[in-house]
């Protein structure tokens, strides 16, 4: 048997034992996405392709495990499929870019994070209505386009944002990675909990509600106050950053 025959066996065995990431991941996702969002079938066959994507460029000499590697390329390939799915609504930009321009407007007044109420009040509406926008603008992630385009395609942490690529693997990462990492840091010990629980013990809204005794709807708003307040203060150091 040729050289080539024997590594594309290999690799066709490879993808055959790693199918339940496949299987795993997808039911994950399914359960932190908006309802209807998303089929399964579609999530599934979108993390088939990450997983024979990982066997056909998984480099062993780089020292990091299989499934660890195949599991962001699957996750970077759901995720992809989920975007191409689900776009944002201009309304619902321009909600996102509201709430950002108050939280801003508050942290210079402050000198701090703001909180849910501050916020509320500097917009003008109220509690219950703050919620409801928050509600409205879930889908927010933690770059938006204007980032993308800042970092020219750089690759971002696959804990935030579970990307598909290598982990570490240019200066501009590591330097974005820093960043965040003190960005966490200034969080009331509450967000930084809730972060954690979602993005690295990957636990779902309803699972991280019964830990901290919320409802899995208060959970989904903490989340998404608590990327509007990275995005603003990421924005903020990436323009000071890229200003001459």
């Amino acid at each position: 048997m040729d050289k080539n025959k024997a590594k594309q066996i290999e690799r066709n065995q490879l993808v055959m034992d790693h199918l339940y990431l496949v299987k795993y991941c997808a039911l994950r996702l399914l359960s932190r996405v908006p309802q209807d969002s998303i089929d399964f079938n579609d999530l599934y066959s979108a993390g088939v392709m990450g997983l024979i994507d990982a066997a056909e460029k998984f480099n062993p000499e780089l020292g990091i495990p299989f499934e660890k590697y195949a599991s962001i390329r699957i996750k970077g390939a759901m995720l992809d499929e989920i975007r191409l799915n689900d776009p944002v609504p201009r309304t619902v930009r321009a909600m996102i870019s509201r709430l950002e321009r108050a939280i801003d407007r508050l942290e210079k007044k402050l000198g701090r994070m703001p909180e849910e109420g501050e916020i509320a009040k500097e917009i003008g509406v109220s509690n219950d209505e703050f919620r409801q926008m928050l509600d409205e603008v879930r889908s927010v992630s933690l770059f938006s386009q204007s980032l993308d385009e800042m970092l020219e395609g750089g690759v971002y942490p696959d804990e935030l944002i579970e990307s598909g690529e290598e982990p570490l693997r240019s200066l501009q990462q590591e330097e974005l990675s820093a960043i965040l990492s003190e960005l966490i840091s200034q969080l009331p010990e509450r967000e930084q909990l809730i972060l954690s629980l979602y993005y690295y013990e990957e636990l779902t809204m309803k699972e991280i509600g019964q830990i901290l005794g919320y409802t899995e709807s208060r959970v989904s708003q903490l989340h998404t106050q608590i990327l509007l307040k990275l995005r603003t203060r990421l924005k903020r150091r990436l323009y000071k950053a890229n200003v001459p």
